[in-house]
């Protein structure tokens, strides 16, 4: 493990998706499931998050679309509290998922907006679309 991007990669992780997130996720690692903890940490994180090429917000953005394509509600919940935190606005995420809908399918944006509906009400979003 490169220790140096690992540290990297849990900065950015923690900042995008919360502390009490990522140190759960940490903490509760088990010699199971560690080195994907890790692996996540350094590769995903700090090796592609961390790269200069776009902002948080656009990857953000990307991962909504992504994730939501790829139906892991768990995931998405996550990364729609983090492109909040990335200054994604509501609005933008209901044009992301609008855009899933049309090239992935309208099964993925429904169930896609209404997992954002959860979180907004949970996080307290009121910003009107």
């Amino acid at each position: 493990m490169n220790k140096e991007m690992y540290d990297k990669g849990l900065a950015i992780r923690t900042a995008v998706l919360g502390k009490d997130y990522v140190e759960n996720a940490i903490k509760t690692a088990d010699d199971f499931n560690r080195p994907m903890q890790e692996l996540v940490t350094e590769y995903c994180w700090g090796a592609v998050w961390g790269r200069d090429g776009l902002p948080l917000k656009q990857r953000s953005m990307l991962n909504l679309a992504m994730i939501s394509i790829l139906n892991r509600p768990h995931e998405l919940k996550a990364h729609i509290k983090g492109a909040l935190t990335n200054g994604v606005s509501k609005k933008e995420i209901c044009e992301v998922f609008l855009q899933v809908a049309i090239y992935a399918g309208v099964p993925c944006a429904v169930d896609s907006f209404r997992i954002a509906r959860e979180v907004f009400a949970q996080e307290g979003v009121q910003e009107k679309v």
